[in-house]
């Protein structure tokens, strides 16, 4: 089974971790998150992570980690790119709530079909969704004119 660190801006990683967990209490072994303050040293930063990743696959049947982080360039991405090797960790940036629960749901996959179904999920979830209720459309002043030609 691989496991999922997670490494974004304070306070999201710790939120996300929670958010997952109260999907999938069982998880918890399995999913660690690293806070980035503001101002923190990336020295100190990246000690806290290759602390959580050695935990993570120290952990017996860890097969691989995932390593989530929420902006490619920024600081915990940065970070995240001197911690994974390609092989056995893997690097996705632009965590959100829909890729993190898809990545916990197929943990048991292999690494690159685990990456491939969180990619997906995160993209999946983000979407632009339609008001269509009555309630919440505004009354609009019609007024006809030689160009309107309802029936």
């Amino acid at each position: 089974m691989n496991s999922i660190l997670i490494i974004a801006h304070a306070p999201l990683a710790h939120a996300l971790r929670a958010c997952a967990l109260h999907v999938f209490p069982e998880c918890g072994v399995s999913v660690a998150a690293i806070d980035v303050a503001p101002n923190a040293p990336p020295e100190e930063t990246l000690a806290a992570s290759r602390i959580a990743l050695r935990q993570l696959r120290d952990r017996p049947g860890t097969e691989g980690v995932v390593v989530l982080t929420d902006v490619f360039g920024a600081t915990p991405c940065n970070v995240a790119q001197k911690l994974v090797d390609g092989l056995t960790s893997r690097l996705v940036t632009g965590v959100n709530l829909p890729m993190l629960l898809r990545a916990v749901s197929y943990r048991h996959e292999p690494l690159e079909a685990l990456i491939s179904r969180a990619v997906t999920g995160g993209t999946q979830g983000v979407m632009q969704v339609a008001v269509t209720a009555p309630q919440n459309q505004s009354k609009r002043n019609h007024v006809k004119d030689q160009h309107d030609h309802q029936q």
